[in-house]
């Protein structure tokens, strides 16, 4: 068994020994830009009321979705990914920028705003089957990373801390130091790996979203 790589930091959760580690922090090597702590800022009130108030419903959300966060968003995505059916490239995007962000934030509030069809790849997997992938736009990247920025203040504080997937400041490795802290200094009587192959390439329906979708109605 691999031990944990963090060099002695306790980062796992109180079901698992260490302390609680619900919140997510930044980096202290990264320091914010002045759009950042206005997001941040803008998104904390969101975040408080649903830390406080477990069962509020969320339906006024739209103007959390600003130029700032915009922008922050375009920077949060990978630099060098594959463009969408467009063909608009991350560099590209940068021409005009702050008329492209200015523009794209008018379509979204006015309701004008219609995402492009996903341009669709295949990827080999190891066994020889193809897994589908869709890339999507840049400017649906865009408006994508800025909805989740927003949704993510309220469904943050609902996840238990040992949830680690797909979670802002979160990644495999920390899940890895959590299993590997829990299997050493816990009672383990057996482990369960479960997988549901091909489950969203074929449902057309996802209960866990379907549960989880009152809480926030729409923007």
């Amino acid at each position: 068994m691999s031990h944990s790589n963090n060099n002695g930091r306790e980062l796992a959760e109180n079901g698992e020994g260490r302390p609680l580690n619900k919140e997510n922090t930044r980096p202290s090597c990264t320091q914010p830009t002045q759009s950042e702590a206005r997001v941040s800022q803008g998104l904390a009130g969101v975040r408080k009321a649903a830390k406080q108030h477990q069962k509020m419903k969320f339906t006024a959300l739209l103007h959390h979705l600003t130029v700032d966060l915009l922008r922050e968003s375009l920077y949060a995505l990978k630099r060098k990914a594959a463009p969408g059916v467009d063909g608009v490239t991350w560099q590209e995007y940068q021409t005009g920028l702050e008329g492209r962000l200015i523009d794209l934030h008018g379509r979204v509030h006015r309701g004008a705003y219609r995402a492009h069809p996903s341009r669709r790849v295949y990827i080999r997997k190891d066994d020889g089957r193809q897994r589908p992938l869709g890339i999507a736009a840049l400017e649906d990247k865009i408006v994508q990373q800025a909805v989740v920025t927003i949704l993510n203040a309220i469904y943050e504080e609902d996840f238990l801390g040992f949830s680690y997937g797909f979670r802002p400041g979160r990644s495999q490795h920390q899940a890895l130091d959590a299993l590997s802290v829990a299997l050493t200094r816990k009672h383990v009587n057996y482990v369960l790996d479960a997988d549901i192959r091909g489950f969203l390439d074929a449902a057309s329906y996802c209960p866990l979203i379907h549960e989880s979708s009152w809480k926030s109605a729409g923007c």
